[in-house]
């Protein structure tokens, strides 16, 4: 089974269309790709529910729509009968963990992920960035502990792009069997959108994709489409580094249930 569980509903290049009917040209395009299922996940500093929660500018220039159409588009579009699931993108903010899991309790998520794209301010694959603030061995350190922190928190079902720290550079040698020790229960995300970006390597990178699987990690594949093009791009590349390092099922969810199905 080839699944996509990251991407974020959006018309005519970057305008959000929180509408049933982009759901079903994702949908039609994901078909096309040969893609079994897919999961939206938008980014929930969109929503003005999160504004209380906001620091970062960038986020708080994009809070400007409501959680309830996004829910619905998504939530008509199952009843339909189109093979799609109900998820959300949520940045972990330290110390802020009950606010978040009051955010998403009314709604039935399939999943959720957990992503870290700025820490103290700054950040971790944009500029103003904690690379160049702190340097590159800090800035790992940092990252992976709060990522840990996220892993711990409960609140997530798989981690987004889990090493994106790599944006500004790798650190090599690194200790991942220590992080991936705390992914109890949370999955991490293979995800083909490094490819996109300017290192052209997907996430996570082999040794510590390889240390979750010895610690009996389980993992998602993604996309992290932006548009309809990018739905299911390059998957067989991420399969194929998913089962490189020893993968043979990729997990399913259902209202937060994981279950585990064999890798297409």
């Amino acid at each position: 089974m080839i699944v996509d569980y990251h991407m974020h509903l959006r018309e005519d290049g970057q305008r959000v269309s929180h509408r049933v009917e982009t759901v079903e040209r994702w949908v039609e395009r994901a078909t096309s790709r040969g893609v079994d299922e897919i999961g939206f996940t938008e980014h929930v500093y969109y929503f003005l529910e999160t504004r209380p929660l906001l620091t970062v500018p960038y986020q708080i220039d994009h809070c400007h729509v409501s959680i309830e159409p996004y829910v619905e588009a998504v939530l008509e579009a199952k009843r339909r009968g189109l093979p799609v699931k109900l998820g959300a993108e949520v940045d972990y903010i330290v110390g802020h963990e009950e606010e978040i899991r009051e955010l998403l309790a009314p709604y039935p998520w399939d999943f959720v992920l957990g992503s870290i794209h700025y820490l103290d301010g700054l950040g971790i694959d944009t500029e103003p960035s904690l690379v160049g603030a702190v340097g590159l061995e800090e800035a790992y350190s940092r990252y992976f502990n709060a990522l840990g922190q996220a892993a711990r928190s409960g609140l997530y079902d798989s981690l987004a792009h889990p090493d994106l720290v790599k944006f500004f550079g790798n650190v090599n040698g690194w200790d991942e069997e220590a992080f991936v020790a705390e992914l109890d229960g949370v999955c991490l995300e293979v995800s083909t959108a490094g490819l996109r970006k300017p290192h052209g390597r997907i996430y996570p990178e082999p040794e510590l994709l390889a240390a979750a699987r010895r610690a009996g990690v389980s993992i998602t594949l993604a996309s992290d489409a932006h548009e309809p093009d990018e739905v299911g791009r390059d998957l067989a590349r991420a399969a194929e580094h998913a089962r490189a390092a020893g993968y043979e099922t990729v997990t399913v969810f259902d209202v937060r249930r994981a279950r585990q199905v064999p890798l297409g």
